[in-house]
């Protein structure tokens, strides 16, 4: 039985090893978590790598287990610390995107405000596995890539969306490494956010980023989903090599996040069509969207809608609208 295998029949897999012919430790540290700790990892740095977060978006989850697989046959050997994340099992055995309550906008808030349901419940314990994963990584290196795909079709097939850096500058080389996996274009956030990657590079230190990569669709009908770029990739983050070329950025398209648009109530209507695909341009002067006397019309030149959703519950995101970043946004990478 494989290790999804298992996972989604909520088994533990058969003869799952405390250890590896090379020495490496396999660590359950819980549910759909598990790390791999080589006995002398070589210089780098430590890796998380998530899928599952919601339970629909399957294509990277079987990349994810495949390459898990390998580490546990010994096909592929760990160079670096791993800690694999499989996120939302419950949802993952029900092909649903969530359940209750959506995982990625409950990250590093308090518990008074998540709440004290599964959901809220998961996303402790994401955090605290992260937290103590790379608590004991020291001075190396941390990354985080959480893996998604998306719920409706895109001009821009693979995209990844860089969090907020806060005091920090959009890291030129990081946006290379996402060309490297095969991403197209960047999201350069301007405010915090309450996803696993967000919550991974303010509060573990981590360069964490969220990688859309393609339609969501059930488990074993990701034929149309290529990911071969970012399988090489996370091999050699699993290999430690740190290598980057400089180029692999020049074709990665850059934008800007102007705003989100939360809905407020119920009565909230978005005026694109249910198959309007992100990245679509948006005319200035186009009335986006309306909640209750409130009419969200477009202003920005060159804007695109990326997650246009109005079936959210209020206060949650249904959509953002991005635009070519200016001049100071660009000269802000490093």
């Amino acid at each position: 039985m494989t290790y999804l295998q298992a996972l989604l029949q909520a088994q533990t897999p058969e003869a799952l090893p405390d250890s590896l012919p090379d020495g490496t430790r396999v660590v359950q540290l819980g549910e759909g978590l598990l790390a791999f700790e080589p006995v002398q990892p070589l210089d780098g740095q430590d890796a998380v790598i998530s899928c599952g977060i919601h339970g629909n978006e399957t294509a990277p989850v079987e990349l994810v287990a495949k390459l898990v697989d390998e580490l546990l046959a010994g096909t592929i050997l760990a160079r670096t610390r791993l800690l694999f994340i499989f996120g939302n099992p419950g949802a993952m055995r029900t092909g649903a995107r969530y359940i209750e309550d959506d995982l990625n906008r409950l990250f590093g808030k308090p518990a008074a405000v998540r709440g004290e349901g599964p959901a809220a419940q998961r996303a402790a314990a994401l955090e605290l596995a992260c937290s103590r994963f790379f608590a004991a990584s020291g001075t190396r290196r941390k990354l985080h890539y959480d893996l998604h795909t998306a719920i409706r079709g895109s001009t821009i097939e693979k995209f990844a969306i860089y969090p907020y850096p806060h005091e920090q500058a959009f890291d030129d080389a990081e946006i290379a490494r996402l060309g490297a996996c095969g991403i197209s274009a960047v999201l350069l956030q301007s405010k915090p956010s309450p996803t696993f990657s967000y919550f991974t590079r303010q509060h573990c230190g981590a360069a964490g980023f969220t990688l859309e990569l393609g339609k969501a669709r059930p488990f074993g009908e990701n034929a149309a989903v290529n990911l071969d770029k970012l399988e090489t990739q996370l091999r050699r983050v699993i290999a430690a090599d740190t290598t980057i070329a400089a180029q692999d950025g020049d074709s990665v398209q850059r934008f800007q996040v102007s705003r989100e648009i939360i809905k407020q109530t119920e009565s909230f209507v978005l005026h694109l069509a249910d198959d309007v695909e992100n990245f679509t341009l948006l005319e200035p002067g186009f009335l986006l969207a309306e909640d209750g006397e409130q009419q969200i019309v477009v202003h920005e030149q060159g804007a695109r809608i990326v997650f246009p959703n109005p079936k959210v519950k209020p206060g949650l995101r249904a959509g953002i609208i991005v635009v070519p970043p200016s001049r100071q946004d660009t000269s802000g990478c490093r």
